[in-house]
């Protein structure tokens, strides 16, 4: 198995306006990739951009978001980093709740729907919450 070989990195303000300007940056790197699932990698990165800077710290005054997309064997690894919160932890809608008014998890539940694997871990500096996507 090849090592994962890292197509980019950007840190990004812990703000609502870094969710475009993550879709934007994403869009470029893989362009010149091929991957056949572009389109799905923009949407769930959408998501945990988003849910970066609406629930961790990262949305105080001067937070920061990173992402960072890697590649191996044509599999898209991308993860989304951030402080982290001690209140807020990723949680996903159940099937049954979905459908019903929510305050969210909806975009989580769309990570699981369409990723190949997902997760997240803490880490010292945070949390980072990561997917990938298979070629199919």
């Amino acid at each position: 198995m090849k090592a994962l070989g890292l197509l980019g990195q950007v840190e990004l303000p812990g703000e609502t306006a870094s969710v475009p300007r993550a879709r934007r940056y994403l869009r470029v790197l893989l362009a010149a990739t091929g991957h056949p699932r572009v389109d799905d990698a923009l949407l769930l990165t959408t998501e945990l951009v988003a849910n970066a800077v609406r629930h961790s710290d990262s949305a105080r005054p001067g937070g920061q978001v990173t992402l960072a997309a890697a590649l191996r064997d044509g599999t898209l690894h991308l993860d989304v980093i951030d402080a982290g919160s001690s209140v807020h932890k990723p949680q996903i809608c159940t099937d049954s709740d979905i459908d019903q008014p929510s305050d969210g998890g909806r975009g989580l539940w769309l990570v699981r729907q369409l990723a190949t694997a997902w997760g997240w871990h803490d880490i010292p500096a945070g949390r980072v919450v990561w997917f990938q996507l298979a070629e199919k």
